[in-house]
């Protein structure tokens, strides 16, 4: 026997700093249906995945939860594994960086690459924004201003090791040209290589000294190694590379990976700054990063404090495993986001799985057993109508793989359920309840439930991948053996004179949303009530430490405001009311003015931008357009409180790029003397693109 051709697949590795929703799981089970496929056709596969656990988040989030940081990634990462587990993913390894193993080897690549002359110390000499904590060049500002936050920035100068990336962006910019297939989907490439690459690259900072929480210099205890190189290197520590030189067998095996499957916001990291270090470590790069879309939460106004946060478990307890698994991975485009909502969820449940297989697979088992006790056979009684069903079934096997060679999962799985919608069509054309009537017709009716049992047995073993108990329930109901790979091209193989079971079980349950309704409110109540006791607890925590959740002394946050020039009153809605005086810009013109154009815009949905401590990237519905909008507020607003907010919006601004996301707008806020941020929202219930005047 041929040996199997090795295939290594990897998520990114989740940030193990609080229980990831539905969007979040949607990485890890697209992955798994990957690496399953890829198995079916043969291959050895690895797929490994698993938490990035050091950074300063984590330090302050084990601060608010009084443990150390070490106990809280514990139970993160612990969580992490549980809800994998629970959507049925079939990793071969899960990693944390807060492994030994892992950690000494980072240790060995920073001072790989330092002896090498990539990485040299020195300090950042120029524009500091304090909020985020970044240094940034005068060429890298926006409008003179911080590109993350939009604040003021100051000269300021500190002690860094930083990584030579420039040394290695010729040759990355040529491996992409060469390489079409390197970055997916193309748009990803493009984005990358005119936003990034071909401007020039900074140097990287590569270590950090205002926090411990991670893994030490070991030449320079003093600075830790920057998350992203940390994080990164999992995809090649994991699988047992040593940078002495004494790699394992499984490294040499399954590196280069075949294909690094990531969320589209961390799609720079993966494509720029993880080739240039494998550049520097001599290591080949992986043969593929794709970068999916996102799993937007509706247009429902999403947020922990109202109780309506979609997980991975709600989601389970109320339509089961596989119809999860089914709705994220059928529901998702391929380059452009997803939406999930509970009663989107609802509705495919009942007209995909419910219906269209659950309903065949149901009447099929009940036809053969109400006609021939069970029995199925195949007699020959063929007619001409047979020929283009088993057409169809033969040919779904070499459809489906050429939708998954190309990473399009929802396209597969559409293949497989367009068999399934073919063997109804097939039972409204043959009318077996018609044929039952005239025994003489007896031969011709086991001939139909025959290909229908064979045909529903090939789509289920097609289905094992991204539905795999129920592709094993529809087998056990048949009696039958899951087919191999290279046996979906031939119909007959179903052992005639099989018994299907004698009473059909059924595979989805049609839900019925007056009833899980109720049961909806009352996930989302819980959510409520749980997130209020957190900030309450986490308040506790930083009273008891004299201390408010940005860091300054509780006496300085409460200082008295009889020494202000400006009185402060208190309104009735409880917000700081006075004057506050700004420094005046120069006089415009109407004309001027008049080519601003700013709209009312609604946030259907909002995230945050990873590794930054500001931004927050909002999908914003203004009329007919939907616009991305980053904004430097994640300190005053969490994503989930965004969602269902009206906001002004100035919607003619030009786009530009920051933290590496195109902006095509701004979001209007007033600020107070403290650095206090609040949104400018309309007095009254306003329109979605209603124009400001």
């Amino acid at each position: 026997m041929a040996e199997k051709k090795p295939y290594y697949i990897t998520t990114a590795i989740a940030y193990a700093s609080g229980k990831p929703h539905i969007g979040n799981t949607y990485e890890a089970i697209l992955a798994d249906a990957i690496a399953r496929f890829k198995r079916y056709q043969g291959y050895d596969v690895f797929f490994q995945t698993g938490t990035d656990e050091h950074g300063q988040k984590n330090e302050i989030k084990a601060f608010e939860a009084e443990l150390t940081p070490k106990e809280f990634v514990d139970r993160t990462a612990g969580e992490i594994r549980r809800i994998w587990d629970r959507v049925n993913t079939s990793y071969d390894k899960f990693i944390r960086t807060t492994d030994a193993d892992h950690e000494l080897q980072i240790q060995k690549i920073f001072r790989k690459m330092y002896e090498k002359g990539d990485i040299y110390k020195g300090s950042y000499e120029g524009l500091y924004c304090t909020p985020c904590e970044s240094f940034w060049t005068e060429s890298q500002l926006v409008n003179g201003c911080c590109p993350d936050c939009g604040r003021p920035v100051q000269p300021a100068k500190e002690e860094a090791y930083f990584f030579k990336m420039s040394k290695y962006a010729d040759r990355l910019i040529e491996h992409i040209n060469t390489h079409p297939e390197f970055i997916q989907p193309e748009s990803r490439k493009n984005e990358m290589m005119n936003n990034f690459l071909l401007p020039g690259l900074q140097d990287l900072c590569v270590s950090r000294t205002s926090f411990k929480w991670g893994i030490p210099v070991d030449f320079d205890d003093k600075h830790v190694v920057y998350v992203w190189l940390d994080a990164l290197s999992n995809y090649i520590t994991g699988i047992g590379y040593d940078a002495d030189g004494n790699s394992t067998e499984q490294f040499n095996k399954f590196w280069p990976a075949d294909l690094h499957l990531i969320g589209k916001d961390i799609i720079r990291f993966h494509t720029i700054y993880w080739p240039i270090f494998l550049m520097s470590l001599d290591v080949p790069l992986p043969k593929q990063v794709f970068g999916h879309p996102w799993l937007l939460q509706g247009g429902d106004k999403m947020s922990k404090s109202k109780g309506n946060v979609i997980y991975a478990d709600d989601l389970i307890d109320l339509f089961g495993v596989d119809a999860t698994r089914y709705f994220v991975l059928h529901e998702m485009p391929f380059d452009n986001d997803g939406v999930i909502t509970w009663e989107l969820v609802a509705e495919r449940t009942n007209s995909d799985l419910a219906n269209t297989l659950g309903n065949l697979v149901n009447r099929t088992i009940s036809m053969s057993n109400k006609y021939f006790d069970g029995v199925v056979k195949q007699t020959g009684a063929t007619e001409e109508v047979d020929d283009d069903l088993k057409a169809v079934v033969t040919g779904t096997a070499a459809r489906v793989a050429a939708k998954m060679d190309n990473l399009r999962v929802a396209d597969a799985i559409t293949e497989i359920f367009t068999l399934f919608k073919r063997c109804n069509k097939y039972i409204d054309e043959t009318t077996p309840w018609a044929l039952a009537k005239d025994e003489a017709k007896a031969d011709r009716l086991a001939e139909v439930l025959y290909n229908l049992t064979e045909s529903i047995l090939i789509g289920a073993s097609l289905l094992k991948s991204f539905l795999p108990e129920t592709a094993d329930r529809i087998a056990a109901q048949l009696n039958g053996t899951l087919r191999g790979c290279e046996e979906l091209d031939k119909f007959g193989l179903y052992e005639s004179g099989t018994k299907v079971t004698a009473t059909p079980e059924i595979l989805f349950a049609r839900i019925d949303w007056k009833e899980i309704e109720p049961k909806i409110a009352e996930i989302r109540a819980a959510q409520k009530a749980e997130y209020e006791e957190e900030q309450a607890r986490v308040a506790a925590v930083y009273a008891k430490h004299g201390k408010t959740p940005q860091g300054t002394p509780i006496a300085a946050a409460t200082a008295d405001t009889s020494k202000n020039e400006t009185p402060v009153a208190q309104g009735a809605d409880g917000a700081a009311e006075g004057v506050i005086d700004v420094e005046p810009k120069a006089e415009i013109s109407y004309d001027d003015f008049a080519k601003l154009q700013f709209r009312v815009g609604k946030i259907i949905a909002c995230e945050e931008v990873p590794k930054s401590k500001k931004l927050l990237c909002s999908k914003v519905q203004v009329g007919s357009k939907v616009l991305q909008i980053v904004s430097g507020i994640k300190q005053h607003y969490s994503a989930a409180e965004m969602v269902g907010k009206r906001v002004m919006v100035l919607a003619n601004l030009k786009p530009a790029t920051l933290a590496g996301i195109v902006s095509e707008g701004m979001l209007l806020c007033a600020e107070d003397s403290e650095g206090n941020l609040s949104l400018m929202t309309p007095e009254k219930a306003m329109p979605a693109g209603a124009e400001i005047l």
